[in-house]
Formats: structure tokens, C-alpha cells, sequence
């Protein structure tokens, strides 16, 4: 990064300016930082919250098709570890981390080029741009890393499955259920991600220009915790119910005995039919428990990271 650290970070006019001499809107160091930053900081988040990601896909499968009392978070916890033990905590870990550099680097690094276009095209950067640009981002990260995420679900839910390690269930799905099975769940997946990425992206950014213009808080870690708080809990309120519905469709296979989902609505419509509304929330407090401390650690590991490399926060 040649000359100040500021340089690199300023996006409308850092290496916007030094590339425009080569003809190039972006440069090579611009992009590898940010997906690089992004990426790490999201892989983070990913290795510290995985166990409650197991919890919540558990909690999401449970009395598929059937009203009636649930298990809650500490029980089940109680019931995996007597039964599988604590490495079935980390249960479709190495495809969760690989998705979390790939999905979380895209979208996070695909969030500010998208604002600075929007705000081009229609002049203006208020908070429908940046939840625009965040919808756009989360949805088209996901559509390109959706296998990820199936195969993890996959591992999650099973444990004999774990065992026979991820590549050889790869193979299993593509020649039992086709490769399009690897884009199950997709359209659910592509909305809570739009959602997800929108409402934490758009919140982050408002809250923190809110609190630097009506407190006495200055860009730093105090700033970045209180405004990661806000954003996990608005997303996580925001996008429960197309997660639950995204693992349903993903985990079809396990679910034949209550009949094929057809789509996202159809999943949903049939979960609140024969679960009831409040299914959609199913494994919402292990939502909230993970995306809450993973929306944290996700934007402050970010921001040092950034600083480290000479990009302006976020």
C-alpha cells in the first residue's frame, strides 16, 4: 500500500483516483484487503459461535409436521453431549468456515462498492441505499456459496453423516440427489441473506453515524460494540423465520415422512399449518444467542483489521 494508510481505504477517492490512470475502478490491493479483512473477520465469528449454529439447526427440526411442547436450548444441549458428545458440537465445521470466508467476505466486501454506485446513480446515501446495497450484496454472495451451507446443514443435523467426512457426503448428495440439490433452499436462503445483510450492514452504519453525531462517542471499540449490538438484534428479529424456513428446505431429504416442500412459501405456509405460527421462530433464542454475538465479534474484529490495513471503518 504505497503512500498514507487513508489512501487505500477512501473508496470514492482513494484507489479510485490511482486507478483511473490504468483505466480500472478498483485495484488488486483494494479488493484482496477488503475480502481479505472481511473474510477473516466473518471466519472468526463463524469458529467462536459454530456450536450454537449446531443448536439452532436442531431446534429448527424439531416436530417437523407436528404441534406440541418443544425442547429448549439448555435441554437440548444437555441431550447432544450425553449422547454424541462435545465434538458433535463442531458438527459441519470445516464447511461452515470455508463458507464463512467465502459468503461473508462477498457480501461484506460487495456492501460499500454497492453503496458508492447507488449513491452515484441516484444521489443520495440514505438508509434505503444501504439497505438496498446490503440486499444485494447478501442475496448474490449467497447464490454462488449456497453448497456450503447445505452440505454444513447436512453435517449439523447428523452425526453419522459427520463421520463419513464432508467431501464423501459431497459426493453422496451429487449422485443420489443430482447437483442441483447443492442449490436447495436457495431462494430462502438468497432472501434471509438479502435481509440479513441488509438490515445488520444498514443498521451498523446508521447507528454509528447516529451515535458520532448525537453523543460524545468517537470511532473506536466502544462505538463499534454498542452499534454490532443494535444490528445483531434487528437482523436476527428480521430474519428467523426465512432461516428456519431456509434449513427446512435444505434438510428436505430428512423430511419426506410430512411431504415435499415445494418452495419457501409452500414451507412456510405448511409450517404454520401444521406447527403453527410461532414455528417460524423455532430455535429463535439460539438465533438471537448466536447472530448477536457473532454480529459483534464479525464488525469488531472488522474494524481493527481494517484499521491494521489502512482501510477507513466502515
Amino acid at each position: 500500500m504505497a503512500g498514507s494508510p487513508g489512501s487505500v481505504g477512501n473508496f470514492p477517492s482513494g484507489p479510485l483516483k490511482v486507478e483511473q490512470k490504468k483505466g480500472s475502478v478498483l485495484s488488486a490491493s483494494y479488493i484482496v484487503y477488503h475480502f481479505s479483512t472481511n473474510g477473516i473477520s466473518v471466519a472468526t465469528a463463524t469458529g467462536l459461535t459454530h456450536p450454537l449454529d449446531v443448536l439452532k439447526v436442531r431446534l429448527q427440526m424439531q416436530l417437523v409436521g407436528q404441534r406440541g411442547p418443544l425442547i429448549g436450548m439448555g435441554k437440548l444441549l444437555s441431550q447432544i453431549l450425553k449422547m454424541e458428545g462435545p465434538k458433535a458440537m463442531y458438527q459441519g465445521f470445516t464447511p461452515a468456515l470455508i463458507r464463512s470466508v467465502l459468503y461473508g467476505g462477498l457480501r461484506l466486501s460487495l456492501y460499500e462498492p454497492s453503496k458508492y454506485f447507488c449513491d452515484r446513480a441516484f444521489g443520495s446515501s440514505n438508509f434505503l441505499v444501504k439497505f438496498t446495497s446490503g440486499a444485494f450484496s447478501g442475496a448474490i454472495a449467497t447464490a454462488l456459496t449456497n453448497p456450503t451451507e447445505v452440505l454444513k446443514v447436512r453435517l449439523q443435523m447428523n452425526s453419522n453423516v459427520e463421520k463419513r467426512g464432508a467431501l464423501r457426503e459431497m459426493r453422496k448428495i451429487a449422485s443420489e440427489e443430482g447437483i442441483k440439490s447443492f442449490w436447495k433452499g436457495v431462494g430462502p436462503a438468497m432472501s434471509r441473506a438479502a435481509m440479513l445483510t441488509a438490515s445488520q450492514l444498514a443498521t451498523y452504519d446508521e447507528c454509528k453515524r447516529a451515535l458520532i453525531r448525537w453523543t460524545s462517542l468517537e470511532e473506536g471499540f466502544r462505538l463499534h460494540l454498542i452499534s454490532s449490538t443494535i444490528a445483531g438484534a434487528v437482523s436476527t428479529l428480521a430474519t428467523a423465520p426465512m432461516d428456519m424456513i431456509k434449513t427446512r428446505l435444505m434438510l428436505q431429504r430428512e423430511s419426506k415422512k410430512v411431504g415435499g416442500y415445494r418452495n419457501g412459501f409452500h414451507c412456510a405456509y405448511q409450517v404454520i399449518l401444521t406447527e403453527g405460527p410461532w414455528a417460524l421462530y423455532k430455535g429463535g433464542f439460539a438465533i438471537f444467542a448466536r447472530l448477536g454475538p457473532q454480529t459483534m465479534i464479525t464488525f469488531l474484529v472488522c474494524e481493527k483489521l481494517r484499521q491494521h490495513a489502512g482501510l477507513k471503518a466502515i
